[in-house]
C-alpha cells in the first residue's frame, strides 16, 4: 500500500523531478495520471481549507490556464475554481500530493518536500 498518491504528467519534468526525489528519499508512492484521473471535487476542497486560498492548486504557467485566462479565473469564486480544478487535471499545479497524514502538497520544491515529509 501506497503512503503518498501523486498526482502526476508524465510529460512534466518536474514531475519526473519530484518521482525521482520520492524514489531516492525511499518514500512508498502511488502515481496517477493528473490528465485522465484528476483529484476530486473532495480532495481539492481539502486542499483548499490547508492552503486557505484556491491560487496555489492552480498550474498558471499550464496551457489551459492560459486558454482559460487569468481575469476568467480571478473572477471565479473559489466553488467554481474547485470545480474547475477538478474537471481539468492541467489547470492543478503539479505534481499534486495527498500524504498519508491528509495534509497536501501543490509543486516541486525539494526543501520544503524534505521538511515537509521527512520530519
Amino acid at each position: 500500500m501506497a503512503d503518498f498518491t501523486v498526482f502526476s504528467y508524465s510529460r512534466c519534468s518536474t514531475c519526473r523531478k519530484a518521482l525521482a526525489w520520492l524514489e531516492s528519499e525511499g518514500l512508498n508512492h502511488q502515481v496517477i495520471d493528473i490528465t485522465s484521473a484528476p483529484p476530486s471535487l473532495e480532495l481539492l476542497h481539502l486542499a483548499y481549507k490547508q492552503f486557505g486560498q484556491v491560487k496555489p492548486l492552480f498550474n498558471t504557467s499550464g496551457q489551459s490556464y492560459r486558454a482559460l485566462g487569468a481575469a476568467v479565473v480571478k473572477a471565479m469564486s473559489d466553488d467554481q475554481a474547485l470545480e474547475a480544478l477538478a474537471a481539468d487535471g492541467k489547470l492543478i499545479k503539479r505534481p499534486f500530493v495527498q500524504c498519508p497524514d491528509g495534509r497536501f502538497l501543490a509543486g516541486f520544491k525539494p526543501e520544503v518536500w524534505s521538511e515537509f515529509l521527512l520530519n
